[in-house]
């Protein structure tokens, strides 16, 4: 089978990680481990999932003129990823996020965006020829609104399906407008639940079929250890994932949209896409860092097939 061609348009870090016992409390000083630093960025881990995932994957991101934009770069073109439409902003620095991470797996996350608040939609006029020519676009919110929505409307004029991880999660009713150009949403619980200002205890079912009525044309809302629950049309329906032991829990949201655009594109169907996707999320968590953690194909293969027999 050809690779699927999957443009990500997205933001990039360079992430800071500590392990410690347990996450502090406000005003709290704790104890960690030794600094660990790799490749991050919602955008980038995505694209990075995708290409070890199977498919060939441009990157349209910007980065700083800097030490970690640099290696940035030379990280994303490591694993062949097409880094054309990635831009050098000389004025901001590139982004950082510093992580902790529990004995649980658990995180606590702040991001500085940098250069990636500086990705406008000029460049996605510059990159339209590859947009129009990708099997799939992958979205995700670390980068300006403005930006999205001009990413969304070239995709749909090209007719490329267009697959959103709408994380960080953003306030009610900011999506509005984008959701209704959207083929693909893969949100975790509590994203959906601010997206659509529900309540916490609403069900995920319920969730999922509200963001349905919205104009997403599929819903693959994310339950952690509890699978996922795909809904698209009338159809609602529960994807469980194999159980593993967690190490760490970042950048698994970005690894299952990686794998589910990789297996969207080359055409399984929302069940086997959500649980070759799944699969791949539980590879991830079970080691620590973001890129680090993330699966390759045949991995990904091997545990989806012994899935698939269960």
């Amino acid at each position: 089978m050809a690779r699927p061609r999957i443009v990500v348009v997205g933001s990039s870090n360079t992430d800071f990680t500590v392990a410690v016992e347990r996450l502090p409390v406000p005003g709290e000083t704790v104890m960690g481990t030794d600094l660990i630093r790799a490749g991050g960025g919602k955008g980038a881990n995505q694209a990075v999932a995708a290409a070890r995932a199977g498919a060939d994957v441009i990157f349209v991101g910007k980065v700083g003129d800097d030490e970690f934009g640099r290696a940035t770069v030379e990280n994303l073109r490591r694993e062949h990823i097409n880094t054309q439409y990635v831009g050098i902003e000389e004025q901001s620095p590139s982004g950082v996020a510093l992580i902790m991470v529990d004995g649980k797996g658990e995180n606590l996350i702040a991001v500085a965006p940098g250069a990636n608040s500086q990705l406008s939609p000029a460049d996605i006029e510059a990159a339209e020829g590859a947009i129009r020519q990708a099997c799939l676009v992958l979205l995700q919110l670390e980068i300006p609104l403005e930006t999205l929505e001009m990413t969304v409307a070239t995709a749909r004029r090209a007719g490329v399906p267009v697959l959103l991880n709408p994380a960080p999660a953003p306030p009610p009713g900011a999506l509005t407008g984008l959701l209704r150009g959207l083929d693909y949403l893969t949100p975790n619980r509590g994203e959906a639940a601010r997206i659509l200002g529900a309540s916490p205890d609403e069900s995920p079912e319920s969730i999922a079929r509200r963001l349905v009525e919205s104009g997403v044309r599929a819903v693959f809302l994310t339950l952690g250890a509890e699978g996922v629950c795909v809904c698209a049309g009338d159809e609602c329906m529960r994807v469980s994932g194999p159980r593993v032991q967690v190490v760490d829990t970042v950048g698994a949201g970005d690894c299952f949209a990686g794998a589910l655009a990789v297996a969207l594109a080359e055409g399984m169907s929302l069940r086997r896409a959500a649980s070759f996707a799944a699969c791949a999320a539980a590879l991830s968590v079970q080691t620590w860092g973001a890129q680090p953690s993330l699966p390759v194909r045949a991995a990904i293969d091997r545990v989806f097939k012994e899935t698939s027999r269960n």
